[in-house]
């Protein structure tokens, strides 16, 4: 299903948007060395809950994912990079920590992630991950608009993950999103330009560039959940919400200082 936003829900979309990303930036300036990933899963429902929000993904349960995901944030360290479950894990100096949050507020849903670096030991390889993956969401927001096409934003993405020297797996890509989590159309993070569904305002999409170090294969972890490198490699992932208005790409999960 491809859903076009009315402005009444656009405007409740900014809203789910804007808690979104407070959250991610409230967790992350909370995230330190010896922080446990079962507390950042506690700090994030109580946050949604006093926000009157729901979790996109205590009850998710698809087909790739073992039984429901029963957790409000997805933590990924290292060679983890997408449905990382929360587990009993304190962080360490130099942990590369992606956070994926997903939330609905007032029947519309936002998604996003972050990458960053716990601690002061700051590894280049995982600044260099972490910059790509920014970099390719960047590239995809900026040819996002009314007329241009799913490919236009895959190209721009996949353009600039491989010219940083990095492989790139099609299983798992953005989005369109609304009033559920996951809809059409798929956005994966490489194509060809002037192909797929033509953007219209009002199209919510989850663009999400990510990328592992020296290897494009996924290897699913014990829980049914966590998605790791298959060589044990650093992976990072970066993602907004975007949408789609006359005049180009409104981007709905800006942290607040952003915004201002």
């Amino acid at each position: 299903m491809i859903e076009i936003l009315s402005p009444i829900l656009l405007a409740r979309a900014r809203d789910t948007g804007a808690l979104v990303a407070d959250i991610l930036q409230t967790v992350k300036s909370r995230s330190t060395i010896g922080t446990n990933l079962l507390d950042i899963d506690r700090w994030t429902k109580d946050m949604i809950v006093e926000a009157g929000a729901t979790s996109c993904y205590v009850d998710y349960a698809p087909s790739f994912g073992r039984g429901p995901f029963g957790h409000y944030i997805c933590t990924a360290v290292n060679d983890a990079v997408l449905h990382g479950r929360p587990y009993d894990y304190p962080l360490a100096d130099g942990d590369l920590l992606t956070l994926d949050l997903a939330v609905s507020l007032g029947g519309v849903a936002a998604d996003a992630a972050i990458s960053f670096i716990v601690g002061d030991t700051r590894p280049p390889e995982s600044v260099a991950l972490i910059s790509a993956t920014e970099r390719a969401l960047a590239a995809g927001i900026a040819v996002a608009g009314p007329g241009a096409r799913i490919g236009d934003i895959a190209h721009a993405i996949g353009t600039v993950l491989t010219e940083a020297g990095y492989s790139i797996n099609t299983e798992f890509g953005g989005h369109g999103i609304g009033s559920t989590m996951h809809q059409d159309p798929h956005v994966p993070n490489t194509g060809r330009p002037g192909r797929g569904y033509t953007l219209r305002p009002g199209l919510l999409l989850a663009l999400e560039p990510w990328v592992m170090t020296d290897t494009s294969r996924l290897v699913t972890d014990a829980d049914g959940w966590t998605l790791r490198s298959a060589t044990g490699c650093r992976t990072a992932h970066s993602e907004h919400t975007i949408a789609i208005t006359d005049d180009g790409a409104e981007i709905l999960t800006l942290p607040r200082q952003a915004r201002a």
